[in-house]
This record gives structure tokens, C-alpha cells and sequence, in this order.
């Protein structure tokens, strides 16, 4: 498995692919210098993952700001990490 392309994924691609990392790791059959770009994959993955998450989260508490009023989107700037 290659290591993925660094530009940003849905978070649905993102945990596939992730999961696939940790499948293949935990069969055990990789050599030691595939295992460590598999990790290393996993955790831009995984970091992918989890500004997606941030991401939605902070929609979500938007709206909950404004139950009181009709539901609408508010665009906000999400810090990424480098």
C-alpha cells in the first residue's frame, strides 16, 4: 500500500483507507520498513480524520447556536494542521 496523497480526503475516504493501514499491519506479513510508511500513513490519516470531525463538530455547534432562529449555515475558517 502506497502512503496517501497528502491532499485533503473526505472523511469517509480517509477512515477506508485508514482502516485498510491497520488491517494490513495487523496481519503481521509486512517487513519493517513497509510497517513504518504504513504507520506513518495511518497517522496522516488519522489526522485527516480528525479535522474532519473538528470540522463537523463546529458546524454543529453553530446551529445549535441558532435554534432559536431559522437553521442556516455560517461559513468559519478551521485551523489545519500542518
Amino acid at each position: 500500500m502506497e502512503i496517501p496523497d497528502p491532499a485533503p480526503l473526505s472523511f469517509e475516504d480517509a477512515l477506508n483507507q485508514l482502516e485498510a493501514v491497520v488491517e494490513a499491519m495487523e496481519a503481521g506479513d509486512v517487513p519493517l520498513a513497509e510497517l513504518l510508511a504504513k504507520y506513518e500513513a495511518g497517522n496522516t490519516l488519522l489526522k485527516q480524520c480528525e479535522v474532519r470531525l473538528k470540522e463537523a463538530e463546529l458546524r454543529i455547534e453553530q446551529l445549535k447556536k441558532q435554534k432559536d432562529g431559522p437553521a442556516a449555515f455560517v461559513p468559519f475558517a478551521a485551523e489545519r494542521e500542518s
